[in-house]
């Protein structure tokens, strides 16, 4: 799940990230309000959508303008800015070219930037712990970084056992370029962002930029917060943060099924159970010359209910011109699908081609049920079989 950049910044300030104040605001004269009562001679609007690359994007209204983080040295230009950004499409390299509608701005100090610096803690799955990364080259994109000049990314993996240690934090520090009294800064800001990375069971924080200021201060300017959905019943603080108008309407509906469901840009949609199959059935796609229009896990012990909802988002996807459904039945039985098929192929009108490829459990049941239905859905004897099948269908139709 992810949250937006004030709510970020909320969060951490419970566990005393530097930070500049700040406030949000919804409406023109909220901005303005927030402007005076911060009262400072610069003040910055941020757009607050869930994508990175605001600063460097631009409004669909206005493609050559400013984009979503502006300046502003006054109230009156802060509801000037404001009035010109809400309710207006934001184009970034993240958002895709539709962009996303700005219905929230903040409204932060400014401040005077002597040093931009990168700073994130992540899961690194490679060695099963929380890694920092943190790079001198703030302000842009870590993978361009990484890509350009590798050798100016340190990583730091934090053993689970002993937790967050001073020297790491030392080390990062001096690797940074910080020197005096903005190593023992440094080293208490890595110790705080670990905690709260644990205690709010975190996936990503990240700060781009983490910046020294000119008095030699380091302050958090930009915060990112991704958390763990599996661990949301703990924190349901974190839950109640959830922006659903920032998420893709099939995704949240999958969500309510326990569906996983994540939206691609090909024409053959999927219906799986079990996440490696459902990677296998999109490779196999490929690989007969089309693409895939989502990854979709219904899971291994899903219902005849699940198996509806299913199908009716994939065919809520304008772009699904066929459908390839892949079970392996072991706790999940293949009758089930097969009634959860028919029940949805009816239920919608079904119009384009269907291919099903049913192994396991109840298998030949599950067949029998798909056979006497009386729909047109295609059988496959195995998943080369099914993806062959399914290809030629759509180009048939086309």
């Amino acid at each position: 799940m992810n949250i937006h950049e004030y709510q970020a910044k909320a969060l951490l300030a419970k566990f005393a990230v530097p930070l500049l104040k700040g406030g949000v605001a919804y409406t023109r004269d909220e901005a303005i309000d927030v402007a005076r009562k911060l009262g400072g001679p610069v003040t910055v609007v941020k757009a607050q959508i869930h994508a990175g690359g605001r600063g460097k994007g631009h409004f669909k209204n206005d493609p050559e303008g400013k984009g979503g983080v502006r300046l502003a040295k006054s109230p009156e230009e802060v509801g000037q800015q404001a009035a010109a950004m809400l309710g207006q499409d934001l184009v970034t390299k993240q958002t895709g070219p539709a962009g996303r509608t700005v219905k929230r701005l903040y409204i932060e100090d400014g401040c005077d930037i002597k040093r931009e610096l990168y700073l994130s803690m992540l899961v690194d799955r490679a060695v099963g712990r929380v890694a920092i990364v943190a790079s001198t080259e703030g302000g842009m994109d870590i993978e361009t970084v990484a890509h350009e000049t590798p050798e100016k990314i340190v990583r730091q993996a934090i053993d689970p056992a002993a937790g967050f240690q001073a020297y790491q934090g030392r080390k990062i520090a001096f690797a940074l370029g910080l020197t005096g009294k903005q190593v023992g800064e440094m080293a208490k800001l890595l110790g705080n962002l670990y905690r709260a990375f644990v205690d709010l069971d975190c996936s990503l924080i990240e700060i781009n930029p983490l910046v020294v200021t000119g008095a030699g201060e380091i302050v958090a300017l930009d915060a990112k917060m991704n958390f763990d959905d599996n661990a949301l019943y703990r924190h349901k603080d974190v839950e109640d943060l959830r922006d659903v108008d920032e998420e893709d309407p099939a995704e949240t509906e999958a969500a309510k099924y326990a569906l996983n469901y994540v939206k691609l840009d090909g024409q053959i949609g999927c219906m799986v159970n079990g996440a490696g199959l459902a990677m296998a059935t999109m490779d196999i796609i490929k690989l007969y010359g089309a693409e895939p229009a989502n990854f979709l896990d219904v899971g291994g012990g899903a219902t005849k209910e699940r198996v509806t909802a299913a199908f009716k988002i994939i065919l809520r996807d304008p772009n699904v011109e066929g459908i390839l459904i892949n079970i392996f039945g072991g706790i999940m039985r293949c009758d089930v699908i097969a009634e959860g098929v028919v029940a949805a192929a009816r239920e919608v009108n079904l119009h384009v081609p269907l291919v099903v490829r049913l192994e396991g459990t109840n298998v030949e049941l599950g067949k029998k049920i798909l056979k006497e239905s009386g729909l047109k859905i295609t059988s496959a004897e195995n998943l080369a079989d099914a993806a062959e099948k399914i290809v030629k269908a759509v180009k048939e139709a086309n």
